[in-house]
């Protein structure tokens, strides 16, 4: 599935939870503090913004999907670079740059 049938089935599932649940557009964009044309663009997979479709998807209660997108907490991307770097491993004394001073 390319992105352009992914969003068309996005807005087609939003559609027919707001649907189900007996609002109108209007109403929808109301409770998801987003302009109806937001609403009306998202429904009809007209480029829409990820913060309406959070928006959009919490004011019908049905959020919780979003979670699963979310990226695992187990995943550290300071460790991964710390490992690359190779913190931890010995290492000899840092080195200090003295100023040569000048005889006036």
């Amino acid at each position: 599935m390319d992105s352009s049938e992914l969003e068309v089935a996005i807005g087609y599932n939003v559609r027919a939870l707001r649907i189900a649940q007996r609002l109108t557009q209007n109403e929808l964009s109301e409770r998801a503090n987003v302009s109806i044309g937001a609403v009306k663009s998202l429904e009809r997979a007209k480029g829409s913004t990820i913060s309406t479709l959070v928006k959009v998807l919490h004011a019908l209660g049905n959020d919780a999907w979003i979670s699963h997108l979310a990226p695992s907490t187990s995943f550290n991307p300071l460790a991964l670079l710390e490992e690359r770097r190779g913190v931890g491993r010995a290492r000899g004394p840092a080195r200090v740059r003295h100023r040569v001073r000048s005889s006036s």
